[in-house]
């Protein structure tokens, strides 16, 4: 007796799933999922990442987004929000190298962008640039990276001999390697360099220049020094995110420009002038827009 009970529970059931086959019942429930995946990858936007290491140096092109939200990872801070109908996202990346590098791979990871721009402020090295002049980072260097000669006990510091160190040379240790002994450049990407000089007419309060920009966790307040970045790495300015968001995203593949204003310049009395960001944060606007409409 209860054999043939289970035997017709089976077959009822074996029936059941038969006939909702035959309907066709799970059909749309998988075909809507695909159709879904089919149309996200077709239709989401890659976003333009717009780099400020201070809210003085960001805030004023988060402003002109539309339809902002925010999110915050530890001390970053991310304004999400479109420009021209195409996602933009402006971050806070904090002051300095490791803040800049860590925000750098927090942004790729999490929102995969197709460029990034880092941009604010920078102090002169070339006496020929002036305050409110800016930079484009056809290269940047770490300024930061050295191996000192060896000098006995008591034989003091000289830190013009210090000897550039390339931390990307190889995988052993760098301060035994001498190929590692050069200075490394890491270059701008060129459809975002094209996109800024297309633009740079529109920037009225100093000239635009494309460069070399040196960065270190070093605020450089002596004029030899700064003439000796300038004659041994060609730098034009200097500060204190560029190189490290640079090489992030050189390891990500992904496309970066770094463009600096001068807020000040020792080398020529130039005065600090704190206005400078929100004048890179207009330029800038008008580069992310002629980029949009390049990549669109």
């Amino acid at each position: 007796m209860k054999r043939n009970v289970v035997k017709q529970s089976v077959s009822m059931i074996m029936a059941v799933l038969l006939f909702l086959g035959a309907a066709g019942v799970n059909a749309p429930v998988q075909v809507h999922a695909q159709q879904k995946s089919e149309a996200v990858s077709e239709t989401a936007l890659k976003p333009i990442i717009i780099q400020a290491p201070m809210p003085i140096e960001g805030e004023h092109f988060a402003q002109r987004l539309k339809h902002v939200k925010v999110e915050k990872s530890g001390s970053f801070i991310f304004w999400i929000g479109t420009l021209d109908d195409y996602p933009v996202i402006v971050m806070k990346t904090g002051k300095g190298m490791e803040n800049s590098a860590a925000a750098t791979a927090i942004a790729i990871e999490r929102y995969h962008p197709i460029a990034i721009i880092n941009q604010g402020t920078s102090g002169g090295h070339d006496a020929s640039l002036n305050v409110y002049d800016i930079v484009l980072g056809r290269r940047t260097t770490n300024i930061g990276s050295f191996k000192t000669p060896e000098l006995a006990e008591g034989k003091g510091s000289d830190p013009m001999k210090w000897i550039p160190m390339d931390l990307l040379a190889s995988e052993g240790s760098a301060g035994e390697d001498p190929n590692a002994e050069k200075i490394r450049y890491f270059d701008g990407d060129q459809k975002l360099l094209a996109a800024a000089n297309a633009v740079k007419h529109k920037y009225t309060k100093g000239k635009v220049v494309e460069g070399t920009i040196g960065s270190a966790d070093t605020w450089n307040n002596e004029i030899d020094r700064i003439k000796w970045f300038h004659e041994k790495f060609g730098t034009s300015v200097e500060e204190m995110e560029g190189a490290s968001a640079a090489q992030i995203a050189g390891s990500y593949n992904v496309p970066l420009l770094v463009i600096r204003i001068l807020s000040n310049n020792k080398v020529n009395q130039g005065k600090y002038n704190p206005n400078t960001a929100a004048a890179n944060q207009e330029y800038v606007f008008e580069v992310v827009k002629q980029y949009i409409s390049m990549i669109k």
